[in-house]
């Protein structure tokens, strides 16, 4: 039985070469000294594509890849690779969505926590020394924030919804006083 040829266009964790080595005939773009014979040479050979938000999967690389069947992006986004040259030859496409909601989540909790709070402000005050001449003043509760916050969360998920809709040519600013 044949082993699938994937393509990987740049240098991700060595983990997952290890693991695409592993299960396929991997070949690394990046380490072939000129990427038009390779592909002439290996163009029926492969059957996927591996990359992220550096390299992805552009027109040229696509159409050289007479076998190509599936695209994958190692990230949430899918700027790098060419979508319509994608939908034109029936490659199917995947990438990693929502792996970085949660995280995002909590580095927004964690921002609005410090901005609130002043903590950034507060540790320069103390590591400055300025505590032994004079308090730091008070902060603002979050509980007390509660409505300002959820029209904040609301605002944010519109914006970034229409952001994503509009292919990222977002371009409204939000203007907040606490």
């Amino acid at each position: 039985m044949e082993t699938i040829g994937v393509l990987m266009t740049c240098p991700m964790y060595s983990y997952l070469e290890q693991e695409l080595e592993a299960r396929f005939n991997l070949f690394k773009l990046w380490q072939q000294p000129s990427k038009a014979d390779f592909l002439k040479t290996n163009q029926h050979k492969i059957k996927a594509i591996v990359g992220n938000t550096k390299i992805g999967a552009d027109a040229e690389l696509i159409d050289a890849l007479s076998k190509l069947e599936f695209v994958a992006s190692y990230s949430v986004g899918l700027d790098k690779i060419d979508l319509k040259k994608c939908e034109e030859k029936g490659i199917r496409v995947t990438n990693t969505p929502d792996v970085l909601t949660d995280d995002v989540a909590d580095l927004a909790i964690g921002l609005i926590l410090g901005v609130l709070r002043r903590i950034c402000a507060c540790d320069r005050h103390v590591r400055s020394g300025k505590w032994r001449e004079a308090d730091f003043k008070l902060t603002t509760k979050i509980l007390s924030k509660r409505d300002q916050i959820q029209e904040f969360i609301s605002a944010a998920h519109h914006l970034v919804s229409s952001c994503i809709r509009d292919k990222g040519t977002c371009t409204t600013r939000f203007v907040t006083s606490y």
